[in-house]
């Protein structure tokens, strides 16, 4: 089932009167559909984040269309953005953006407390998808006080919290060293596979991006090539390897 539509995506910043416009995304047009775990990947400045904020609703596009299910996104205002971000979109970013002043706990309860939840079914819900995620020891610790998996790991379960449609992630591996990075990775292909979560991840990591089972590759605003995982792993890795020397990336 189609979760998400993008049509003839453009973002262009600066002014029409400003000679100094740069067009971050070029009509992208692609589908997501419900339970896909999908890479972006691209060089620096090819426009992946810029396309990661606008199906998040952190930004607009300049031309274009994209859908979840039959809603058209780009028509909401702020208000029906706002709560289109909060029912439908969980966020997973590279520096974790918890509250240092709130336990991982209340890190992870707030999207449901600022969606009016009833206590008990926050604390339900917080105790399941703690113990899922193997993090209920830490769980009345501060960020500060955790290791960077955890503060992860704590990312992700307030991620899911809400049962979001999709979750946008934005290099979330690279903070973290190979083994809490590889550690994620495995979380997130959990997550993917036991809560059917839909997953769209930014990375310039090949290793990362082997674990998605669709990668699409985007140069100077547009969508360059795609790639399927398949039933190979080694050489899906390959792959993404030989077109990233393409592209230029890392």
């Amino acid at each position: 089932m189609q979760i998400l539509k993008a049509e003839n995506i453009s973002r262009v910043y600066g002014r029409r009167k400003n000679s100094k416009q740069y067009m971050a995304l070029r009509s992208i047009s692609f589908e997501v559909c419900e339970g896909e775990f999908i890479g972006v990947m691209g060089q620096s400045g090819s426009g992946k984040t810029t396309l990661l904020n606008i199906l998040g609703s952190i930004d607009k596009p300049t031309a274009g269309r994209f859908f979840m299910g039959d809603k058209d996104i780009t028509a909401l205002n702020k208000k029906q953005l706002a709560k289109h971000r909060m029912e439908n979109i969980g966020f997973i970013f590279q520096d974790y953006n918890l509250l240092e002043t709130m336990t991982l706990k209340e890190n992870i309860i707030l999207p449901l407390a600022l969606s009016g939840h009833k206590p008990k079914d926050m604390e339900e819900k917080v105790r399941e998808i703690a113990e899922n995620m193997g993090i209920t020891k830490v769980m009345e610790k501060y960020p500060y006080e955790v290791s960077g998996g955890e503060q992860q790991r704590a990312a992700a379960c307030r991620a899911l919290i809400t049962n979001p449609r999709i979750i946008l992630a934005d290099e979330p591996t690279g903070n973290l060293d190979s083994k809490s990075g590889k550690d994620l990775l495995e979380l997130l292909s959990y997550i993917n596979e036991e809560y059917k979560a839909t997953i769209l991840m930014v990375t310039h990591d090949v290793f990362a991006a082997s674990y998605c089972q669709k990668i699409m590759f985007i140069r100077d605003g547009e969508i360059y090539n795609e790639l399927y995982s398949g039933d190979n792993k080694k050489e899906f890795f390959d792959s993404i390897i030989d077109v990233m020397s393409v592209l230029g990336g890392e």
